[in-house]
């Protein structure tokens, strides 16, 4: 089995490293963009009134269609250049940045963030890939893997910060603007500090392939979305049906080709496909608990943008710091090990979550319940990263990179979907029955809505029958947030277990030798090597 040994003279320079600090924009600008998005919620809200649908869907676009087609541009950048692919989905991304800044209605900002979610779908696989082709060297490479998996930590830290200083000056598209220079410095220095990169055995992308990509994954999320809100109806299991089935036609198209769009015999590697759904179902835990933290801080607790930005400093510095520590530890313990300590480090802040009430010191367990979720999630990413990408030949860099940025962003975007709008039920169940009797009825249809909806259309009520209004409602979504914090301990305990066992046999990267695949590992062919030793490992 090949281990795709390099020269140990092969050195990045620091035109590389100057290159990675490049490479980490993308990486901080799109994390940045979530954060600064859900802070924005009430304000554009406001401003656009979008129906509770409206909002989810403004919200989890960007992440569905970024899951759609990653795995096409993964696959287009081996083909025609990783740089290329960058620097014009950096264009895109610009372009799209702009019209969502400047919506003027609910249904321009969807088609905007639309925009940018296909425009982003290129920028995270170039990147990844890029990197193996820039560091030879096992540890640089290493190295550079990790501080671009602690640069999506730093684009969270940033984000409250950021987007609540905005938001306390502008308005509530000039959060959408803080990609247009970062994007533009992007194209000034990537065509001279980074190299173009492709796979020159490459053929042609199968068109054919691509569609049935699309046709495979937006109907399956349109489903799960559907039957989160609504439950079990036929339109919703039919949408998920045809998505599994089309999944299965697109399977066996990889199958047949002679050069296929999604090579699956990356997933002969227990590794890579343990990682991916280790990734994947965190990632949903994820999706669903952030957007109800940032809104309870502000409509619940009743911060201010930047002071719901501030409270989560603590909890993005130690994201950042767990991220950092992740590939430290994965060189003495193994890496199912370090992903089953921050899983569990997860499931201990959900518990707390669990906790929060408005009547109860809820801003404290938020606050301590997010820093140990946060504090968890940086060495899943840091770890999913290593194992997917360093079981993959080089060659396949991009495509088994997008399947790794794939299974993150379509487990947010799950995530969104389904807890959201299960927290959203919660929520309307909670209060329906709450509401004072002399309620209006126009504010009475509000407050069974959206928070956002209750908060707004109580300003001008008198102080005592708005207190009386908004309090249930702030206890109903106390009790959303609540219950997907129950959901999500279960969840992630379960994938605790689940990595812990099933990554066993995966050696610490700074171990010589690696261990002997059990027997249920089946080895690759020879033309196909997987490498099981992390990028971070010390010796090839």
């Amino acid at each position: 089995m090949s281990t795709h040994a390099v020269p140990p003279t092969a050195r990045a320079g620091r035109k590389e490293w100057a290159g990675l600090a490049m490479l980490a924009l993308p990486s901080i600008l799109l994390s940045l963009d979530v954060t600064l998005l859900h802070l924005a919620v009430p304000h554009l809200g406001a401003a656009l009134e979008p129906s509770s649908t409206q909002m989810l869907w403004i919200i989890d676009i960007y992440a569905f269609m970024i899951a759609g087609f990653l795995v096409t541009a993964g696959s287009l950048g081996d083909r025609i250049g990783r740089r290329k692919l960058l620097l014009g989905g950096a264009t895109a991304f610009g372009i799209a940045s702009v019209l969502a800044a400047y919506a003027n209605s609910p249904e321009m900002l969807i088609a905007a963030r639309a925009l940018l979610g296909i425009a982003g779908a290129t920028l995270m696989p170039s990147t990844l890939a890029l990197i193996t082709s820039m560091f030879q060297d096992a540890k640089e490479r290493g190295t550079a893997i990790g501080l671009w998996a602690a640069s999506f930590s730093v684009g969270i830290a940033l984000g409250p910060v950021v987007g609540g200083a905005m938001l306390q000056v502008f308005w509530w598209g000039s959060v959408f603007l803080v990609a247009v220079p970062v994007m533009v410095l992007l194209l000034i220095t990537g065509p001279v500090l980074l190299p173009e990169h492709k796979d020159a055995n490459a053929g042609r992308i199968d068109i054919v392939s691509v569609l049935l990509s699309l046709a495979a994954i937006l109907p399956v999320v349109y489903g799960v979305k559907e039957i989160a809100k609504y439950g079990v109806e036929p339109a919703s299991v039919i949408a998920v049906v045809v998505g599994l089935v089309f999944g299965v036609v697109f399977a066996r198209r990889q199958l047949r080709l002679d050069d296929p769009m999604l090579d699956l015999s990356l997933f002969r590697s227990r590794a890579f496909s343990v990682a991916l759904g280790v990734m994947l179902f965190a990632a949903v835990a994820m999706g669903g608990i952030y957007l109800f933290v940032t809104q309870y801080l502000q409509m619940v607790a009743g911060l201010s943008p930047l002071h719901a930005g501030l409270w989560l400093l603590p909890a993005a510095g130690l994201l950042i710091g767990s991220s950092m520590l992740a590939p430290v530890l994965a060189r003495r313990l193994r890496p199912g090990t370090v992903t089953g300590i921050g899983l569990i480090l997860s499931a201990v802040g959900y518990v707390i979550l669990t906790q929060a009430d408005p009547a109860n010191n809820g801003l404290a367990y938020v606050l301590v319940g997010f820093s140990f979720v946060y504090t968890g999630i940086a060495p899943i990413m840091a770890m999913s990263v290593s194992l997917i990408v360093g079981s993959a030949p080089e060659e396949k860099a991009g495509a088994a990179s997008a399947l790794q940025q794939t299974s993150s962003d379509f487990g947010l975007a799950v995530g969104i979907a389904a807890l959201g709008s299960l927290g959203t039920t919660v929520y309307r169940n909670g209060v329906t029955g709450e509401l004072p009797a002399d309620t209006p009825a126009s504010v009475a249809d509000a407050a069974r809505d959206t928070l956002a909806k209750a908060l707004e259309a109580t300003q001008d009520l008198p102080g005592p029958l708005a207190d009386r209004i908004i309090t249930p409602a702030r206890e109903a979504f106390a009790s959303g947030l609540n219950t997907i914090a129950v959901i999500n301990a279960v969840l992630v305990t379960a994938l605790a277990v689940l990595a812990v066992t099933m990554l066993r046999h995966v050696p610490p990267t700074g171990s010589a030798t690696p261990d002997a695949l059990p027997a249920d590992e089946p080895l690759a062919a020879a033309d196909e090597p997987v490498r099981l030793e992390q990028p971070a490992a010390a010796e090839r």
